[in-house]
Protein backbone atom coordinates (compact mmCIF):
# COMPACT_ATOMS: atom_id res chain seq x y z
CA UNK A 1 0.00 0.00 0.00
CA UNK A 2 3.12 2.27 0.33
CA UNK A 3 4.04 2.04 -3.13
CA UNK A 4 0.64 2.73 -3.95
CA UNK A 5 0.82 5.58 -1.88
CA UNK A 6 4.15 6.88 -3.23
CA UNK A 7 2.74 6.74 -6.64
CA UNK A 8 -0.83 8.43 -5.83
CA UNK A 9 -2.76 5.79 -7.85
CA UNK A 10 -6.35 7.32 -7.15
CA UNK A 11 -4.76 10.48 -9.82
CA UNK A 12 -3.53 7.69 -11.97
CA UNK A 13 -6.21 5.41 -12.42
CA UNK A 14 -8.02 9.23 -13.25
CA UNK A 15 -5.61 9.62 -16.12
CA UNK A 16 -6.37 6.35 -17.41
CA UNK A 17 -10.20 6.75 -17.21
CA UNK A 18 -9.83 9.70 -19.38
CA UNK A 19 -7.20 8.61 -21.43
CA UNK A 20 -10.05 5.34 -22.28
CA UNK A 21 -13.17 7.00 -22.35
CA UNK A 22 -11.60 10.63 -24.93
CA UNK A 23 -10.70 7.81 -27.27
CA UNK A 24 -13.31 4.83 -27.18
CA UNK A 25 -16.21 6.86 -25.81
CA UNK A 26 -15.60 10.02 -27.71
CA UNK A 27 -12.96 10.21 -30.18
CA UNK A 28 -13.40 6.73 -32.11
CA UNK A 29 -17.28 7.70 -32.63
CA UNK A 30 -16.47 11.51 -33.81
CA UNK A 31 -14.51 9.09 -36.61
CA UNK A 32 -17.50 6.79 -37.19
CA UNK A 33 -20.13 10.00 -37.67
CA UNK A 34 -18.52 10.90 -40.25
CA UNK A 35 -17.08 7.76 -41.98
CA UNK A 36 -13.64 7.52 -40.71
CA UNK A 37 -12.16 3.76 -39.42
CA UNK A 38 -9.59 4.78 -36.91
CA UNK A 39 -6.01 3.38 -37.57
CA UNK A 40 -4.03 3.06 -34.00
CA UNK A 41 -4.50 0.10 -33.04
CA UNK A 42 -5.48 -1.04 -29.74
CA UNK A 43 -1.61 -2.37 -28.40
CA UNK A 44 -0.25 0.98 -29.75
CA UNK A 45 -2.88 3.27 -27.56
CA UNK A 46 -2.19 1.17 -24.94
CA UNK A 47 1.22 2.40 -25.03
CA UNK A 48 0.38 5.54 -24.71
CA UNK A 49 -1.58 4.96 -21.92
CA UNK A 50 1.03 3.30 -20.25
CA UNK A 51 3.91 5.92 -20.99
CA UNK A 52 1.42 8.36 -19.74
CA UNK A 53 1.04 6.49 -16.53
CA UNK A 54 4.36 6.04 -16.37
CA UNK A 55 5.82 9.23 -16.45
CA UNK A 56 3.17 10.80 -14.16
CA UNK A 57 3.73 8.20 -11.47
CA UNK A 58 7.71 9.03 -11.94
CA UNK A 59 6.68 12.86 -11.52
CA UNK A 60 4.81 12.08 -7.88
CA UNK A 61 7.83 9.62 -6.54
CA UNK A 62 10.81 12.27 -7.24
CA UNK A 63 8.17 14.99 -5.84
CA UNK A 64 7.22 12.63 -2.75
CA UNK A 65 11.26 11.96 -2.82
CA UNK A 66 11.90 16.26 -2.42
CA UNK A 67 8.74 16.93 -0.44
CA UNK A 68 9.86 14.69 2.80
CA UNK A 69 10.70 18.08 4.86
CA UNK A 70 7.83 19.47 3.98
CA UNK A 71 5.09 16.65 4.44
CA UNK A 72 6.21 15.90 7.89
CA UNK A 73 5.10 19.37 8.96
CA UNK A 74 2.05 19.30 6.71
CA UNK A 75 1.16 15.43 6.64
CA UNK A 76 3.14 14.00 9.27
CA UNK A 77 1.06 10.89 9.09
CA UNK A 78 1.03 10.58 5.36
CA UNK A 79 5.27 10.48 4.83
CA UNK A 80 6.16 7.36 2.77
CA UNK A 81 9.81 8.27 1.64
CA UNK A 82 12.08 7.32 4.33
CA UNK A 83 9.41 5.29 6.22
CA UNK A 84 8.07 2.89 4.75
CA UNK A 85 9.69 3.36 1.02
CA UNK A 86 13.49 3.93 1.70
CA UNK A 87 14.92 7.02 0.08
CA UNK A 88 17.20 5.00 -2.46
CA UNK A 89 14.12 2.31 -3.19
CA UNK A 90 11.93 6.07 -3.60
CA UNK A 91 14.87 6.70 -6.21
CA UNK A 92 15.19 3.46 -8.04
CA UNK A 93 11.58 3.37 -9.08
CA UNK A 94 11.25 7.19 -10.44
CA UNK A 95 14.41 5.79 -12.56
CA UNK A 96 12.55 2.50 -13.99
CA UNK A 97 9.29 4.81 -14.37
CA UNK A 98 11.13 7.58 -16.33
CA UNK A 99 13.59 5.53 -18.66
CA UNK A 100 10.56 2.85 -19.62
CA UNK A 101 8.18 6.06 -19.88
CA UNK A 102 10.79 7.22 -22.33
CA UNK A 103 11.62 4.57 -24.13
CA UNK A 104 7.66 3.59 -25.37
CA UNK A 105 7.77 7.16 -25.91
CA UNK A 106 10.68 7.34 -28.45
CA UNK A 107 8.89 3.89 -29.88
CA UNK A 108 5.68 5.81 -30.62
CA UNK A 109 7.46 8.39 -32.12
CA UNK A 110 9.08 6.54 -34.02
CA UNK A 111 5.90 4.93 -35.42
CA UNK A 112 4.27 7.46 -36.19
CA UNK A 113 6.81 9.38 -37.82
CA UNK A 114 6.05 12.88 -35.39
CA UNK A 115 9.81 13.70 -34.39
CA UNK A 116 7.71 16.22 -31.96
CA UNK A 117 6.46 13.01 -29.96
CA UNK A 118 10.13 12.73 -29.12
CA UNK A 119 11.03 15.82 -27.74
CA UNK A 120 7.69 15.71 -25.92
CA UNK A 121 8.66 12.52 -23.95
CA UNK A 122 12.07 13.75 -23.15
CA UNK A 123 11.06 17.08 -21.66
CA UNK A 124 8.45 16.02 -19.66
CA UNK A 125 10.32 14.17 -17.00
CA UNK A 126 12.81 16.54 -16.92
CA UNK A 127 10.03 19.59 -16.45
CA UNK A 128 8.65 17.06 -13.63
CA UNK A 129 12.25 16.88 -11.91
CA UNK A 130 12.81 20.61 -11.87
CA UNK A 131 8.95 21.20 -10.66
CA UNK A 132 9.87 18.97 -7.77
CA UNK A 133 12.89 20.83 -6.81
CA UNK A 134 12.25 24.48 -8.11
CA UNK A 135 8.72 25.40 -9.93
CA UNK A 136 6.82 24.52 -7.25
CA UNK A 137 8.43 27.09 -4.68
CA UNK A 138 7.65 29.48 -6.98
CA UNK A 139 4.13 31.64 -6.81
CA UNK A 140 1.95 30.40 -9.19
CA UNK A 141 5.06 28.91 -11.73
CA UNK A 142 4.33 25.62 -10.54
CA UNK A 143 0.57 25.29 -10.60
CA UNK A 144 0.68 26.47 -14.16
CA UNK A 145 3.31 23.65 -15.25
CA UNK A 146 0.97 21.03 -13.29
CA UNK A 147 -1.87 22.26 -15.26
CA UNK A 148 -0.64 22.53 -18.65
CA UNK A 149 0.82 18.90 -18.25
CA UNK A 150 -2.44 17.56 -17.06
CA UNK A 151 -4.50 19.22 -20.14
CA UNK A 152 -1.98 17.74 -22.35
CA UNK A 153 -3.10 13.99 -21.31
CA UNK A 154 -6.23 14.44 -23.19
CA UNK A 155 -4.13 16.01 -26.38
CA UNK A 156 -1.95 13.44 -27.28
CA UNK A 157 -4.50 10.82 -27.24
CA UNK A 158 -6.18 12.66 -30.20
CA UNK A 159 -3.04 13.99 -32.01
CA UNK A 160 -1.22 10.29 -31.60
CA UNK A 161 -4.53 9.01 -33.73
CA UNK A 162 -4.63 11.78 -36.18
CA UNK A 163 -1.09 11.44 -37.13
CA UNK A 164 -1.79 7.83 -37.26
CA UNK A 165 -4.78 8.69 -39.87
CA UNK A 166 -2.13 11.29 -41.89
CA UNK A 167 0.44 8.55 -42.22
CA UNK A 168 -2.92 6.32 -44.26
CA UNK A 169 -4.90 8.74 -45.46
CA UNK A 170 -2.61 11.98 -46.25
CA UNK A 171 -2.83 15.11 -44.20
CA UNK A 172 -6.16 15.96 -46.00
CA UNK A 173 -7.56 14.27 -43.13
CA UNK A 174 -6.29 17.12 -41.50
CA UNK A 175 -8.68 19.68 -42.46
CA UNK A 176 -11.42 17.39 -42.46
CA UNK A 177 -14.74 17.67 -40.56
CA UNK A 178 -14.19 14.79 -38.32
CA UNK A 179 -10.81 16.17 -37.13
CA UNK A 180 -12.21 19.89 -36.55
CA UNK A 181 -15.06 18.36 -34.44
CA UNK A 182 -12.57 15.93 -32.36
CA UNK A 183 -10.11 18.46 -31.56
CA UNK A 184 -12.97 21.29 -30.68
CA UNK A 185 -14.12 18.41 -28.22
CA UNK A 186 -10.65 17.77 -26.98
CA UNK A 187 -9.78 21.39 -26.24
CA UNK A 188 -12.83 21.49 -24.38
CA UNK A 189 -11.90 18.88 -22.08
CA UNK A 190 -8.21 19.90 -21.96
CA UNK A 191 -9.54 23.35 -21.23
CA UNK A 192 -11.89 21.56 -18.27
CA UNK A 193 -8.81 19.64 -16.97
CA UNK A 194 -6.79 23.47 -16.90
CA UNK A 195 -8.86 25.14 -14.94
CA UNK A 196 -9.51 22.86 -12.44
CA UNK A 197 -6.08 21.36 -11.71
CA UNK A 198 -4.97 25.20 -11.17
CA UNK A 199 -8.04 25.11 -8.47
CA UNK A 200 -7.17 21.85 -6.71
CA UNK A 201 -3.46 23.02 -6.60
CA UNK A 202 -4.61 26.57 -4.91
CA UNK A 203 -6.31 24.40 -2.37
CA UNK A 204 -3.39 22.54 -1.36
CA UNK A 205 -1.06 25.20 -1.79
CA UNK A 206 -3.86 26.44 1.39
CA UNK A 207 -4.15 23.65 2.69
CA UNK A 208 0.02 23.20 3.00
CA UNK A 209 0.61 26.38 3.89
CA UNK A 210 2.57 26.21 7.36
CA UNK A 211 4.70 23.52 5.62
CA UNK A 212 5.44 25.55 2.54
CA UNK A 213 6.24 28.76 4.39
CA UNK A 214 8.70 26.75 6.50
CA UNK A 215 10.42 25.18 3.22
CA UNK A 216 10.82 28.80 1.95
CA UNK A 217 8.25 28.06 -1.15
CA UNK A 218 6.45 31.47 -2.21
CA UNK A 219 2.95 29.84 -3.13
CA UNK A 220 0.25 31.84 -3.49
CA UNK A 221 -1.30 31.53 -0.14
CA UNK A 222 2.40 32.44 1.60
CA UNK A 223 2.95 35.25 -0.55
CA UNK A 224 -0.73 36.64 -0.86
CA UNK A 225 -2.12 35.50 2.16
CA UNK A 226 -4.94 32.78 2.53
CA UNK A 227 -8.16 35.36 1.85
CA UNK A 228 -6.79 35.87 -1.30
CA UNK A 229 -6.04 32.94 -2.47
CA UNK A 230 -9.77 32.04 -1.04
CA UNK A 231 -11.08 34.21 -3.51
CA UNK A 232 -9.00 33.19 -6.47
CA UNK A 233 -10.44 30.09 -6.54
CA UNK A 234 -14.05 31.50 -5.62
CA UNK A 235 -13.32 33.47 -8.77
CA UNK A 236 -12.66 30.84 -10.87
CA UNK A 237 -15.24 28.89 -9.56
CA UNK A 238 -17.46 31.12 -10.85
CA UNK A 239 -15.89 31.73 -14.59
CA UNK A 240 -16.04 27.93 -14.56
CA UNK A 241 -19.79 27.72 -14.28
CA UNK A 242 -20.37 30.91 -16.52
CA UNK A 243 -18.46 29.22 -18.97
CA UNK A 244 -19.87 26.06 -19.15
CA UNK A 245 -23.28 27.65 -19.28
CA UNK A 246 -22.12 29.80 -22.30
CA UNK A 247 -20.68 26.90 -23.92
CA UNK A 248 -24.38 25.01 -23.37
CA UNK A 249 -26.17 27.88 -24.61
CA UNK A 250 -23.90 28.69 -27.82
CA UNK A 251 -23.66 24.64 -29.15
CA UNK A 252 -26.34 23.53 -30.56
CA UNK A 253 -25.78 19.59 -29.75
CA UNK A 254 -25.77 20.45 -25.83
CA UNK A 255 -28.26 23.12 -25.66
CA UNK A 256 -30.97 20.88 -27.66
CA UNK A 257 -29.81 17.59 -24.99
CA UNK A 258 -31.86 17.91 -21.92
CA UNK A 259 -29.58 14.82 -20.74
CA UNK A 260 -26.84 17.61 -20.82
CA UNK A 261 -29.36 20.23 -18.76
CA UNK A 262 -29.46 17.71 -16.04
CA UNK A 263 -26.00 16.96 -16.02
CA UNK A 264 -24.37 20.23 -15.91
CA UNK A 265 -26.79 21.56 -13.14
CA UNK A 266 -26.50 18.27 -10.78
CA UNK A 267 -22.91 17.12 -11.74
CA UNK A 268 -21.32 20.19 -12.35
CA UNK A 269 -23.09 23.48 -11.14
CA UNK A 270 -23.77 22.43 -7.92
CA UNK A 271 -20.81 20.76 -6.93
CA UNK A 272 -19.10 24.19 -7.65
CA UNK A 273 -21.64 26.31 -5.68
CA UNK A 274 -20.87 24.07 -2.77
CA UNK A 275 -16.83 24.31 -3.54
CA UNK A 276 -17.12 28.03 -3.43
CA UNK A 277 -19.20 28.25 -0.93
CA UNK A 278 -17.07 26.06 1.34
CA UNK A 279 -14.22 27.67 0.31
CA UNK A 280 -15.25 31.01 1.74
CA UNK A 281 -16.17 28.97 5.15
CA UNK A 282 -12.91 27.19 5.34
CA UNK A 283 -10.64 27.76 8.13
CA UNK A 284 -9.34 24.22 8.84
CA UNK A 285 -6.50 21.61 7.77
CA UNK A 286 -9.94 19.21 7.43
CA UNK A 287 -11.53 22.21 5.64
CA UNK A 288 -9.12 22.42 3.05
CA UNK A 289 -8.78 18.93 2.46
CA UNK A 290 -12.44 18.42 2.14
CA UNK A 291 -12.37 21.07 -0.58
CA UNK A 292 -9.31 19.60 -2.35
CA UNK A 293 -11.33 15.70 -2.30
CA UNK A 294 -14.71 18.01 -3.91
CA UNK A 295 -12.22 19.12 -6.63
CA UNK A 296 -11.26 15.87 -7.39
CA UNK A 297 -14.99 14.34 -7.53
CA UNK A 298 -15.88 17.82 -10.12
CA UNK A 299 -13.00 17.03 -12.04
CA UNK A 300 -14.19 12.98 -12.36
CA UNK A 301 -17.52 14.41 -12.93
CA UNK A 302 -16.19 16.50 -15.95
CA UNK A 303 -14.12 13.16 -17.44
CA UNK A 304 -17.18 11.06 -16.91
CA UNK A 305 -20.06 13.74 -19.17
CA UNK A 306 -17.41 11.84 -22.15
CA UNK A 307 -20.37 9.35 -21.30
CA UNK A 308 -23.16 11.94 -22.50
CA UNK A 309 -20.68 13.43 -25.53
CA UNK A 310 -20.40 9.92 -27.10
CA UNK A 311 -24.48 10.03 -27.61
CA UNK A 312 -24.19 13.03 -30.09
CA UNK A 313 -22.51 10.89 -32.39
CA UNK A 314 -23.81 7.31 -32.14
Amino acid sequence: MAYLSLIRYKNLIIIVLLQFLLRYGLLIPILGHYGVSPELSHVRFGLLVLATVLLAASGYVINNYFDVSIDRINKPDNVVVGREVPRRSALLLHVIFTITGVFIGLFLAYVTRKENYALMFIVIPGLLWYYSTTLKKQMLVGNLTIALLTALVPFVVVSLEFATLARVHGNTILQSEACSTAWFWTAGFAFFAFISTIMRELIKDMEDVEGDSEAGCRTLPVEMGINYSRTVVVILSIASVTALWLILLFVPQLRTSYITWGYFFLFLTVPYIILAIRTVKAKTKRDFAFISGLSKIIMLMGILFIIVARTFFV
